[in-house]
């Protein structure tokens, strides 16, 4: 059935039509749902409303809740509680309200729960970088979902309907499951981004290229194999590698000694607790780590 001639279920209003919201608004558009109103700060986030959503106005955050009967809030985490409490006298019993954030939880709609309005949250676990493609990668994502139980249906019903996979948090939990998400991700990025860095200070004028097939390779072991899909000189046991390593990034690129120590340590934690490394590696290892490399300033 073309969407495009269904009635639409639900008038929706966004506030925080930017990078996420504007394209969880498309989404929703693009499965018959109206989007009538938007509010968007940045002249970036105002020209991916007008991409994106090109007949939705540009509204006031009061004027977007009094047209809306699911109202999709996309701002970011420090900003949500006192957005939602400032605009606690505009709410409306009935309405929907549901947050993107993935650290917060129901809590932080109380204002908009005093005034029985509905709420839930639906947390897209994508990276969202303001392009097109971001609209192509919603399609079998998770959420992380959070809903009393009576809406729990009707967040379920929102996220496979836009091509998601809802996944239950706990309300209690979301900031953990936040922080899962944040370890894997967020610090994946500045991990390759260190690590071509080192890289180029070792030569390599495309580290991107070299990289590529590798990193692509340990993320595939790292999803499928847990511990067990760990390789590299910390698993080995190789202490005079590691040692190494720290004596080369303390003379070329000292910053980085750190960060190498602190991932190297976890990793010899993970592997002993897999049965990948002997006792007696370990130790060996974490002797290297916890000694100053050679010529570092005291």
């Amino acid at each position: 059935m073309d969407t495009n001639s269904r009635p639409a279920r639900l008038r929706v209003g966004i506030i925080g039509a930017g990078r996420v919201g504007s394209a969880l608004g498309a989404a929703l558009a693009s499965v018959g749902h109206a989007v009538v109103a938007a509010t968007a700060v940045s002249s970036g986030a105002k020209n991916r409303v007008r991409r994106r959503l090109p007949d939705v106005p540009l509204r006031p955050a009061d004027e977007v809740i009094a047209e809306a009967d699911l109202v999709l809030i996309a701002v970011p985490d420090d900003v949500l509680p006192e957005l939602v409490g400032g605009l606690a006298n505009y709410w409306k019993p009935g309405q929907l309200v549901a947050h993107v954030s993935g650290s917060h939880g129901l809590g932080v709609l109380e204002p908009a729960l005093r005034a029985k309005a509905l709420p839930f949250a639906i947390h897209p676990v994508m990276s969202f970088t303001g392009r097109d493609e971001d609209l192509e990668r919603l399609n079998g994502i998770s959420y992380g979902v959070t809903a009393p139980e009576p809406l729990r249906h009707v967040a379920q019903a929102l996220v496979i309907e836009i091509g998601g996979e809802p996944v239950w948090i706990a309300d209690e939990l979301r900031p953990l499951y936040h922080a899962g998400l944040a370890v894997a991700a967020n610090h994946l990025v500045t991990l390759i981004a260190e690590g071509a860095d080192v890289l180029r200070a070792a030569g390599v004028q495309r580290p991107d290229v070299m990289l590529a097939p590798l990193v692509g390779a340990a993320l595939d072991n790292g999803l499928r194999f847990g511990d067990a899909g760990l390789t590299g000189p910390v698993v080995r046991g190789d202490a005079e590698t590691v040692a190494a390593h720290l004596a080369a990034l303390n003379s070329k690129m000292p910053d980085a000694v750190a960060a190498y120590q602190a991932m190297a340590r976890r990793t010899a934690d993970r592997a002993l607790g897999a049965g990948r490394l002997s006792a007696t590696d370990a130790e060996a290892l974490l002797e290297v780590l916890a000694s100053r490399p050679h010529g570092a300033s005291a």
